[in-house]
Formats: C-alpha cells, sequence, structure tokens
C-alpha cells in the first residue's frame, strides 16, 4: 500500500477516508481530496493506536486501518468475555461472532474474530484489485463456510480469485468485469455474495427463497474481478507515470476517438478479454479488423490466437474442471439479456433467459453479428454444453457511475437467485 501524505490525491485517498469513517474518525467530504480534515482525523487514528501520528499514511497506518477495510477486527479474550459482551463491546451480534467463531469457546487467551458493526462490500466506492481483495477477506473473516481460491494472475501479476458457496449439485458460475469500464459488476456480485451468505447463516431468504434451499441444491463459485490490471486502470489504481498506465496510454494513442482511460475496456496489454475464447475466434478475428481494430488497444482487438491473455486462460481453465451447468458473465449496459450463440442453446437456455427477464425487467434479445464470437458465453454453449447468458445490466454510457449500484442490485437479485434455482 502506497503512503499518502498532506497533498495527496486519488483514488486510495477515497480509500483512506471511508476506512477513517467506518473508523469512528470524520474525515473531509470523500472526494479525492486530502485536506486538512482527513489529515486531522488520521492523526486521530495514529494516536489511538500507538502508530506514529505524523499525518502520513504509511503501511503501519493501513494495518490500523485494516479492520476498518475488511469489517472484522481480532480480539483475545479476556476473563469473563462471551460473545455477548464481545458483540456489546463492539457493536455488533452475537451470532454473527458466533457465525465467525464455529469452533470458539471463549476461553481466556483464545482469539476469536469480531465482526464490527457494519457489512463489508463498499457501495459507494470505485473498485480495484485491492479493494475486491478486502472484500474478499472480510467475507471469509465474517462467513468462514465460504471457500476462496486462485485461479490465476493478470498480466502484471496481480491475483484473480474465485470464491465458492453452497453443496448442491447443480453447478452455477458467475463472473464479472472481463471489461474494465464495466467494473461496477464487481461489486454488484460481491453485493449479491454476501446478502447470500448472511441470509444462509441467519437461516435467511434471498429473492424471496429460502438461502438453506439455495446452498443445498447449487453450488456457487463466483470470480468476481476477471480483468484486475484493467479496473486498476480505470478507476485509478494504476496512476500516471505508473509503468503500466504509461503503456496502456501509449497503446491508446492509435486509437484517439476512445477516451482515456475511461473508454478503456481491454486486458493492460490491449486484448479485449471477451473477445478470447475458442468459439468463432476466427469470425470475431476478421470482423475486428475490419472495423480497425487491428493492434492492441483499448477495445475490441481479438490478440494473436485464442487464450492469448492469461486472464482467459484462467477462466477457461477454471470453466472446464468445475464443468458448469449454468453460466452468467455480467457486463455493462443495456438491459439485455443474450443466451444462444450463432442459434445453438442448450435446453431451457430460453425458459432461463425469460425467468431472468421477469425478475430483472431487462430484454431478451438477440446477439449482434458483429458481437457475436468469441466471448466467455459463446464458448460455455459451444465447447461446454452449459446453459451461459451475457447479462447486460443497467443503462447509461460505460463506465456507469457507482451511485447506479442499488438500482442495478435490485434489478439483479432475481437474476442470481434463478440461476441458482433447480
Amino acid at each position: 500500500m502506497q503512503t499518502l501524505r498532506f497533498g495527496d490525491k486519488g483514488l486510495f485517498v477515497q480509500y483512506l477516508q471511508t476506512a477513517l469513517s467506518r473508523a469512528g474518525e470524520e474525515p473531509g467530504e470523500v472526494d479525492g481530496i486530502f485536506g486538512r480534515r482527513t489529515e486531522r482525523a488520521l492523526v486521530r487514528l495514529q494516536d489511538r493506536y500507538g502508530v506514529r501520528s505524523d499525518g502520513a499514511a504509511d503501511r503501519l497506518t493501513w494495518a490500523a486501518l485494516y479492520p476498518h477495510l475488511v469489517g472484522s477486527t481480532f480480539v483475545p479474550i479476556g476473563p469473563g468475555e462471551t460473545a455477548e459482551t464481545l458483540a456489546e463491546r463492539f457493536g455488533t451480534e452475537p451470532s454473527r461472532i458466533r457465525t465467525a467463531n464455529p469452533s470458539a469457546r471463549f476461553e481466556p487467551g483464545e482469539t476469536v474474530t469480531v465482526p464490527l458493526g457494519f457489512d463489508v462490500v463498499f457501495t459507494d466506492l470505485p473498485y480495484s484489485a485491492f479493494l475486491t481483495a478486502c472484500v474478499l477477506e472480510g467475507l471469509l473473516l465474517r462467513y468462514p463456510f465460504l471457500v476462496r481460491y486462485t485461479i490465476g494472475r493478470s498480466v502484471s501479476g496481480r491475483r484473480i480469485e474465485a470464491v465458492r458457496i453452497g453443496a448442491g449439485s447443480l453447478r452455477v458460475g458467475v463472473n464479472a468485469a472481463h471489461h474494465a469500464n464495466e467494473w461496477i459488476t464487481t461489486p454488484l456480485v460481491l453485493l449479491f455474495l454476501e446478502r447470500y451468505a448472511k441470509a444462509f447463516a441467519e437461516n435467511g431468504a434471498i429473492g424471496g427463497i429460502p438461502a438453506r434451499a439455495l446452498y443445498g441444491s447449487s453450488t456457487l463459485t463466483l470470480v468476481p474481478l476477471v480483468n484486475p490490471d484493467g479496473v486498476d486502470l480505470v478507476t485509478g489504481a494504476f496512476s500516471e507515470g505508473d509503468s503500466f498506465y504509461e503503456s496502456a496510454r501509449a497503446l491508446s494513442a492509435f486509437y484517439p476517438g476512445i477516451p482515456f482511460p475511461s473508454g478503456w475496456k481491454a486486458n493492460i496489454s490491449g486484448v479485449d478479454l471477451n473477445l478470447g475464447y475458442p468459439a468463432g475466434w476466427e469470425n470475431a478475428r476478421a470482423i475486428k479488423f475490419a472495423a480497425g481494430f487491428t493492434r492492441p488497444g483499448p477495445r475490441d482487438y481479438v490478440g494473436t490466437r485464442p487464450l492469448e491473455a492469461p486472464e482467459d486462460r484462467a477462466m477457461y481453465a477454471l470453466s472446464v474442471k468445475e464443468r458448469y451447468d449454468r453460466a452468467i458473465a455480467y457486463h455493462t449496459q443495456g438491459g439485455e439479456i443474450y443466451w444462444e450463440y450463432r442459434g445453438k442453446a442448450p435446453q431451457g437456455s430460453r425458459a432461463l433467459a425469460e425467468r431472468f427477464a421477469a425478475a430483472s425487467g431487462y430484454t431478451v434479445a438477440d446477439v449482434p453479428y458483429d458481437s457475436g464470437f468469441a466471448g466467455y458465453k459463446d464458448w460455455m454453449i459451444d465447447s461446454m454444453g452449459a446453459n451461459a447468458f451475457t447479462i447486460e445490466a443497467g443503462r447509461g454510457t460505460n463506465p456507469l457511475p457507482v451511485g447506479d449500484l442499488p438500482a442495478l442490485y435490485a434489478e439483479n437479485e432475481g437474476i442470481l437467485t434463478a440461476v441458482l434455482s433447480t
């Protein structure tokens, strides 16, 4: 984590300010400006945790902020302490402490995880590989029945992670953010995961369906951030002067009509990840080359061969291993549901698409010919025989503002519960 000082601005300042607010310190307006009020709030937090009080957010300060980024803290049990006394002390619920510590005896000297009194998933911040990792860590701390693992690494070496929930025979895969400037799909699917896990732990319902029924009948594998490098470019985790940022800017210069970095969809090498799967890749190449996308850049460059990009290879290997019955690739925008590949679809796909449409208000649509090849959904249908769908969530211009997230979630919770239902 980078060191931030007075006068700095950018994505990580927004993360710092939100963590300070969660910690009970009132920073300045969360606008990406490290102003005097934020500096004073940071010094108060540093004093509280015994960290050097110089107004610089160094590694020790970020460590002090860690519980407020992941939503849990670690507490050694003292004499006479119970889940109830810890809950009162930290402003949370005893049941949440017990869920996070299924084998704890609450004996003196034992260290337990204490979920803090707020949800884990951030719903008002631009996402990045760092923030996604914090959210996944926080969800695993609260809900240890989740399984998290790395499926590969991006061009820059960032982890591409998956998380699994459920124990049923219906195998479902959901992924988000193949395209960088469609990053809002990452918090969309993470928010569903948190609400599903919470409903399961509390024997509640999600989307009107008992969570434990979904858990027992299906197994969901979620990849919330397929393209971490591209998302980091669009949202500002890669800043000007960084070698990856400057390389991408140089590639973008060959496509001056596409705004940089907001128009960037590709991975950091300039390969469009949703044009890299072995399903009519040669057709995709001919179409995109004819449209002028003949070299690496912000979008629509298919690469030199299928599965050239490490991110696509990670998704390919995971999907072959898991052999999903159903799969959803989340994109934005348009409010449309694509369900077939060149007239081919397994039995039941159209009926599922209609259920998704009824739940969301989206339209079941035919894929435009120029976009109808080499996508993840196309390969899953063509080679894996899965009921596979592309969901173009929301409406507007990419990247959709984070303020659209509540409406996006309301539209898509029914889709995500329907795909898990037998």
